[in-house]
């Protein structure tokens, strides 16, 4: 099997499909984690970029039940460990683990989240969003690419 240096997790699916959006999160984790990939990326798509917003990643939370069961999977990690939401986990995700949180401006722009591509008033500030060539060189620098 191929050594990965380059993971991308491309999440392309809107904010009615939250699961898409937890199992990035905890693949970025376990990929730098347990896999120790170098880079780890999670790039919003043209269908995902509306959990860019500000707030709807926190809207995603993380009760007891769902930390203890994640917890129980992961040999050294108690539920404690574990954040409130998704926004949380996304800033651990970059802060202290080092994943790089992208997303497609030009669906910023589309959606009407941003005003043009430069816009980044409307979103997290740990998401950075790629014009079209940069989406393209993520895209293609990656060893491996998984889509959600």
């Amino acid at each position: 099997m191929a050594e990965t240096n380059n993971f991308l997790i491309v999440v392309n699916t809107p904010t009615d499909r939250p699961y898409n959006h937890y199992a990035a999160y905890v693949v970025a984790f376990l990929a730098k984690k347990l896999g120790n990939i170098p880079t780890v990326s999670v790039y919003y798509g043209p269908e995902g970029v509306q959990m860019t917003k500000k707030g709807e990643l926190a809207k995603l939370g993380c009760n007891d039940d769902l930390k203890n069961l994640i917890a129980d999977q992961i040999d050294g990690l108690s539920a404690s460990d574990l954040p409130d939401n998704m926004e949380q986990m996304a800033r651990f995700c970059k802060d202290q683990l080092g994943v790089g949180i992208f997303s497609c401006g030009t669906f910023h722009v589309v959606d009407g989240i941003g005003r043009n591509l430069d816009d980044t008033s409307a979103i997290e500030d740990f998401i950075v969003p790629l014009k079209l060539p940069q989406a393209a060189e993520a895209l293609l620098a990656a060893d491996k690419i998984h889509y959600l």
